[in-house]
């Protein structure tokens, strides 16, 4: 004669799989795409470039404004290898994100090496010039400095 626990246990292993099991699997998946995608990150945001020129025009803005309030040239030194940057008497460096590429444009007696140069500003307010491009793929975004009148200003 047949088991009628038996019948039971092999329907419900026929049936599939259960809403808890799928929901679960779904969980997994969400948390293992949430440690993996970041990791191959892949080009920076337009708001990260953005930022980061944000970033350099406050920090050149605030070396113009030493220069002119203790009437002494000020400099904002920039390491375009190592993606960071300092003001003179600031004891903070500011890093920007990793992945941007960085070109510095500035007079030649400003460039320490290959990959840190200076944008200098005068007591008068006005600076050496240059520019410093900010970029990521195609997307770019430059900082430049008017050489008369230290103005910073950022460009598209």
């Amino acid at each position: 004669m047949r088991d009628p626990q038996r019948r039971v246990t092999t329907r419900a292993s026929r049936r599939g799989v259960t809403l808890l099991e799928l929901l679960i699997v779904l969980a997994i998946m969400a948390i293992v795409a949430g440690f993996v995608i970041p990791m191959f990150g892949g080009p920076v945001s337009t708001s990260e470039l953005r930022s980061a020129a944000r970033q350099l025009a406050a920090g050149l803005r605030l070396a113009q404004s030493e220069a002119v309030s203790q009437r002494r040239q000020t400099f904002l030194v920039l390491d375009v290898a190592g993606k960071r940057f300092k003001v003179d008497n600031d004891p903070q460096e500011h890093k920007l994100p990793s992945k941007v590429e960085l070109k510095l444009f500035t007079a030649q007696n400003d460039l320490v090496s290959e990959s840190v140069g200076s944008i200098r500003f005068f007591p008068d307010g006005g600076s050496n010039g240059g520019r410093i491009t900010v970029a990521s793929g195609d997307r770019k975004f430059d900082v430049d400095i008017d050489w008369l009148t230290g103005r910073v200003a950022i460009l598209d």
